[in-house]
């Protein structure tokens, strides 16, 4: 097994004691991440179009779906086919909201991120009991703790059924531009497809993972060898399906580039079938135990009503450092914030200051590391691979990953990890992928390099919103984003936002998106039923809820000195200074998830939709 590898990197025996040396690590991370900063930030990635469009091409549909433009009225639009567009669906349903709900998605049917992640072993990282929506109401329990592809894409249609949501539904076709019409108090939606449909109200939930990066590796046009992306996973190139069998793979030599939380899941696929397995690695993902099992039929037949919503209630609550008597869930999210917990228990009074509590969680963070490269060097046979894989930074500077055979393939002689000491790919030739001068010759090169995730609202749907008077929402927004609990902004009527910034987020993102598709469902389903033609924050409501949030919010991700920290990645925005007045608007609420969802429900307790102006 050969090993690019560099000699200048320290190693774990050069600490002065086996014990957590918090020193050490913290030299040992910066200089991880130093070796890593780059200039160009999110500026690396290629915008897929024109030349590259091919990398974002729908391998699952043939040709365009026929059909004429539309413009016709409907009661809501929902922009994004994937959970959040489902939940609302789902959600706008059981308000009584027979029909006029239309869901406009890009790919050829519902499915989200889960439409485009077809690569073989795919599966959810957080466990399916918790992840997948609608269990109940569907009327379904997951086949395995962790949930393949194909069963969550099969979910995500049995939700389009059930709710009957196909029915006026849109698929292969992308919003290009939201444009509010004053004389009529409509939206006008406009599509790729030359549509200009009329909406009362308009839900944006198209999610932060539908739109694939590629890296601007200097070359990456002049290989003659095959490629593609990830989420467009080429079969027909490949053979198999998302269960493996890529018998198109043996005798060839194929690269994979990114060792991200996609190709924790894709690299010991390809590695079964391909004459050699190259891992391009820049940065080595924490790879803790999945433990993944079937579910067992008595527990599933046990299960008593209710039994879903309080599963969720139970792992958010344990994310959220929320006393609970019982783990329910019991995996390596838990275990993560069990050890925080502990710490904090177990504290003094004088260890309880904010500085106290920051060093406790820094070394409980810092042992949970080591227990992951520990979990390295008890699996990897080779000693120079073991170190190269092993993580250098804080628990959540990245997110964690759990996999049972990744690790394992390193130890295959057909495998070969070359470690890019933090630069990543030199550049790439006709043949193949060069690092340190050494060419690495290609038949296939497969890009596991994740999708594109802004805090921009813009970038990250794709189209631009215009309110009131014709003004963009990137303009609204120039100074720092304002909105009423992080879904609807002044100046944008009877539009709703699905996102993170101004709200809350917790690792099972779709409990939180839940939780938006609902309170979204409550406006829109009283304004319908009661003659409403226009909701609109009001100004003092906006005001007070932006206050909050900046004056004690708690930025994303563990803040602007945690993440000044972290080696590069999306959520750091690659290591760029993200300290701008702009930046601190898009914090969430201090309260936390749990903290969160309450007041949410207190405000639809209250039932007079405090801080909406309503129009009839």
């Amino acid at each position: 097994m050969a090993t690019v590898k560099r000699a200048s990197r320290n190693t774990a025996e050069q600490r002065s004691s086996p014990a957590v040396d918090r020193d050490w690590l913290r030299r040992m991370y910066r200089e991880e991440r130093d070796k890593r900063l780059r200039p160009d930030g999110n500026d690396q990635y290629i915008d897929m179009s024109g030349e590259y469009a091919k990398y974002i091409e729908d391998p699952h549909v043939e040709g365009c779906l026929g059909r004429e433009p539309l413009s016709d009225l409907v009661d809501v639009v929902v922009v994004g086919g994937g959970f959040g567009g489902l939940l609302t669906g789902a959600r706008l349903r059981e308000t009584g909201i027979t029909s006029g709900v239309r869901l406009i998605e890009k790919g050829g049917d519902f499915g989200g991120t889960w439409y485009w992640n077809r690569y073989p072993g795919a599966m959810c990282d957080v466990e399916s009991y918790v992840y997948l929506p609608l269990l109940e109401e569907i009327g379904y329990v997951p086949k395995e703790k962790y949930a393949h592809a194909p069963e969550i894409l099969a979910h995500s249609r049995a939700i389009g059924e059930h709710y009957d949501l196909y029915r006026d539904a849109l698929f292969q076709t992308e919003v290009i531009e939201l444009r509010w019409d004053d004389t009529s108090d409509r939206w006008i939606v406009s599509t790729n497809r030359g549509d200009a449909i009329r909406a009362r109200f308009v839900v944006t939930a198209s999610g932060p993972l539908h739109r694939p990066k590629l890296p601007g590796i200097p070359g990456i046009k002049s290989f003659k060898g095959h490629s593609f992306h990830t989420s467009r996973w080429d079969y027909a190139y490949t053979g198999g399906t998302c269960e493996g069998n890529l018998t198109g793979l043996t005798g060839k030599r194929v690269g994979v580039i990114g060792t991200g939380a996609t190709a924790v899941q894709v690299v010991p696929q390809v590695g079964k079938w391909a004459e050699h397995l190259y891992v391009f690695q820049r940065t080595p993902s924490g790879v803790d135990v999945r433990g993944n099992r079937p579910t067992d039929p008595e527990w599933a037949a046990s299960l008593p009503p209710g039994w879903s919503k309080r599963r969720k209630e139970n792992f958010t609550n344990l994310l959220s450092g929320v006393p609970e008597p019982e783990d329910l869930v019991g995996d390596g999210w838990t275990d993560i914030v069990a050890r925080m917990m502990a710490r904090v228990r177990n504290a003094d009074a004088e260890g309880l200051t904010p500085e106290g509590l920051a060093e406790m969680m820094e070394m409980a963070d810092f042992e949970k590391m080591d227990q992951i490269r520990a979990r390295v060097d008890s699996i990897v046979e080779d000693k120079s691979t073991a170190e190269a894989l092993k993580p250098y930074y804080r628990q959540f500077c990245k997110r964690p990953c759990f996999h049972d055979e990744y690790l394992q393939t390193f130890n295959r002689p057909n495998a070969t990890l070359v470690d890019t000491n933090g630069k990543g790919v030199e550049r790439i030739t006709e043949r193949g992928c060069v690092v340190d001068d050494v060419e690495y010759e290609l038949d296939c090169i497969i890009y596991a390099t994740g999708f594109e995730v802004s805090p921009d609202h813009v970038r990250r749907g794709g189209f631009e919103l215009y309110g009131r008077e014709g003004v963009s929402l990137t303009e609204h927004w120039a100074d720092g984003m304002r909105t009423l609990h992080g879904m609807q902004t002044r100046g944008f009527p009877n539009l709703f936002l699905i996102q993170n910034s101004q709200a809350a987020l917790t690792a099972n993102f779709v409990h939180l998106i839940d939780v938006s598709a609902t309170h979204i469902a409550y406006i829109v389903g009283h304004s319908l039923h009661h003659g409403v033609q226009v909701v609109e924050v009001s100004e003092e409501a906006e005001t007070e809820w932006v206050e909050k949030i900046v004056g004690s919010g708690t930025p994303i991700l563990g803040g602007a000195a945690y993440q000044a920290e972290c080696t590069p990645g999306y959520y750091n925005n690659e290591g760029q200074p993200n300290n701008t007045p702009q930046a601190r608007y898009r914090a969430m609420y201090s309260g936390g998830a749990v903290g969160f969802i309450n007041v949410l429900e207190e405000w639809r307790a209250q039932g007079d939709l405090p801080g909406l102006e309503l129009t009839r």
